[in-house]
């Protein structure tokens, strides 16, 4: 599992672009029959895939890194897949899990695999946080998200917010989740931007075209900095960050967060006139 450590915003005015990008973007996370995780010291959390193929994956990785008997000894974990439809088996349940869909799995699970059904893979992504207790395995499915319709053409950024985990859905100890949706033809998230020092934020983007890109913007406020985010990557977002995006064309990613409350509205806006 790889490591990647918090780094202070006075150090973060210093680095170049390949030290941003070794810092904050995680770039190769989806490898067909795989599992690979990344753990960040930023919140402690545990970003991961699972893209099953020919074989089932299990959740099992260098215990020493955690420090427990098993995975989930100590922590919960938020799956969606964003591939074709597949199953998750947790502690002997199956559960199907098509596009889109996700599934919150309790802390104190002891096993936890990734399969897939004949033809195109699943492609399960996740993210862990530290847990202290055990709320009930459960699945949603986009119907059951929390939707929120924001955003404008006039401002290239009409766009669906769709809520898994969070308080008015998914019961969890920390970990809040879910997905974003641009409508064809807008491109912005999150401008005019925020912070919320009190939580940490992992973008991944997907459902881009092979030639597109997005522009991921992070940093403290008045001192901004970006990210060339392609298909499948994943944004790091410290919670000194701002963490907003334009993409040369629509595109959808799923946003984790973590940290002092799960209030998904508690953010710190920051003026448009204030940014450099």
């Amino acid at each position: 599992m790889e490591n990647r450590y918090v780094s202070h915003p006075n150090d973060v005015k210093t680095f170049d672009t390949a030290r941003l990008r070794e810092e904050f973007l995680i770039e190769n996370l989806f490898a067909t029959d795989e599992l690979v995780t990344v753990y960040s010291h930023v919140d402690r959390y545990i970003v991961g895939s699972a893209v099953p193929a020919s074989k089932e994956i299990k959740l099992e990785v260098n215990l020493k890194d955690i420090g427990t008997d098993f995975f989930l000894e100590r922590r919960e974990i938020g799956i969606i897949n964003i591939g074709a439809t597949g199953t998750v088996t947790a502690d002997g349940e199956k559960y199907e899990i098509g596009a889109f869909e996700c599934l919150y799995v309790s802390l104190g699970t002891k096993e936890v695999s990734f399969a897939s059904h004949d033809g195109e893979p699943a492609k399960f992504y996740f993210v862990s946080t530290p847990a202290h207790h055990a709320y009930p395995t459960t699945k949603a499915t986009r119907d059951d998200a929390t939707p929120a319709h924001l955003g404008d053409i006039k401002t290239s950024n009409e766009r669906t917010i769709y809520k898994y985990i969070h308080q008015g859905g998914i019961k969890s100890c920390q970990l809040v989740m879910g997905i974003t949706e641009l409508e064809p033809g807008n491109m912005w998230n999150t401008m005019p931007c925020h912070t919320h020092n009190r939580r940490s934020e992992v973008y991944l983007y997907f459902n881009m075209p092979e030639d597109s890109v997005v522009f991921h913007f992070m940093g403290e406020p008045q001192e901004t900095k970006h990210l060339v985010v392609r298909d499948g990557q994943v944004a790091i977002s410290p919670s000194w960050s701002i963490h907003s995006g334009v993409g040369t064309s629509n595109y959808t990613f799923c946003w984790a967060m973590a940290g002092e409350n799960q209030t998904f509205d508690d953010m710190d806006a920051v003026a448009m006139k204030d940014l450099k």
